[in-house]
């Protein structure tokens, strides 16, 4: 339930599952491993070895698409960045980066985007290891890659907090990105968890926990029409004027499915990728809008509105 906020908001009894995907190895730091040496026979038995330090220095190439910025967030010299590298082919036997005029970027060969990928997995399981290691220890410590749907910025602080509580040695970087990024940021794992829809959980074979549930809400104009009132059904809401998220959008679709059980298709006056420019919309125009509960609760953002409560579940 939804305190009202002057006056009414109607929440919807539909809900929507949220959970957060972590990727099978479960890694949560980034805590450099130092001189750690991955060997295999042939390079063991010619006198050549592989360090964690050349993976980081290849996937750092890849990434910023600059041997200079690279070496900076390696936090070595260019030359030494460049060095690692080249002995990582000499090990391997094959070239990695494509060669052009100068030391610019020109990309990587596509034995260079395998060893790219196969490095983001080492690195991944090291940091997996340090993490479980430090768990152990109670004595969690590094960075926390987290991907989230836009609609939970305002339930994330209160879940983040519990986290950082109990792992305050954490750093916790949060991107605001959609489902496909997320899959390709866990499968490349430049991402360690994933907050997102159950129903929208097509991410592949990652470890899932259930979290919380969502609440959908009317946000009205606070206009004569709706003094008053405290709820609202589906049909009545299909017949005001409403401002939406793009088709797009995995919100929007659950909004239209629901219309669609009660056989309404109501049109959007004016469509968004952002819910913050929706409730603008509510605030200052004559539309109403649909937002997770939560958005409800933000501050500054209400005056001139009201939140009905949705009278029957529909799915």
């Amino acid at each position: 339930m939804l305190r009202r906020i002057k006056g009414a908001v109607y929440c919807f009894v539909d809900t929507l599952n949220v959970a957060y995907f972590r990727c099978g190895l479960s890694c949560l730091t980034t805590i450099e491993l130092g001189y750690a040496q991955l060997g295999y026979d042939r390079g063991i038995a010619s006198g050549h070895r592989m360090f964690i330090r050349q993976f980081r220095y290849l996937v750092a190439v890849a990434e910023e698409r600059h041997f200079g910025r690279a070496a900076q967030r390696c936090n070595v010299t260019q030359p030494s960045l460049s060095s690692g590298i080249k002995q990582l082919e000499l090990e391997l036997g094959v070239p990695i980066f494509l060669r052009g005029r100068g030391q610019r970027f020109h990309g990587l060969t596509a034995e260079g985007e395998r060893v790219a990928t196969w490095s983001r997995g080492v690195l991944a399981y090291c940091d997996a290891m340090r993490k479980e290691v430090a768990m152990m220890k109670n004595d969690l410590t590094g960075h926390l890659r987290l991907g989230a749907m836009p609609s939970m910025s305002p339930v994330l602080p209160f879940l983040l907090q519990t986290f950082r509580d109990r792992y305050p040695g954490v750093r916790v970087d949060v991107q605001f990105i959609g489902n496909e990024a997320m899959k390709l940021g866990l499968n490349n794992f430049a991402l360690d968890v994933a907050l997102t829809y159950l129903d929208k959980a097509d991410l592949g074979r990652k470890n899932t926990l259930p979290i919380y549930t969502e609440q959908l809400s009317l946000l009205v104009p606070d206009t004569p029409q709706f003094h008053g009132r405290e709820t609202i059904t589906w049909k009545e809401a299909a017949q005001l004027p409403l401002a939406m998220l793009r088709p797009s959008m995995h919100e929007r679709r659950f909004v239209d499915q629901v219309f669609a059980t009660v056989k309404c298709y109501p049109p959007a006056r004016v469509e968004s990728e952002s819910i913050l420019h929706l409730m603008f919309q509510v605030q200052f125009t004559e539309l109403c809008t649909i937002i997770p509960s939560h958005f409800a609760h933000a501050p500054g953002l209400h005056q001139g509105t009201l939140c009905l409560l949705y009278t029957s579940r529909c799915v």
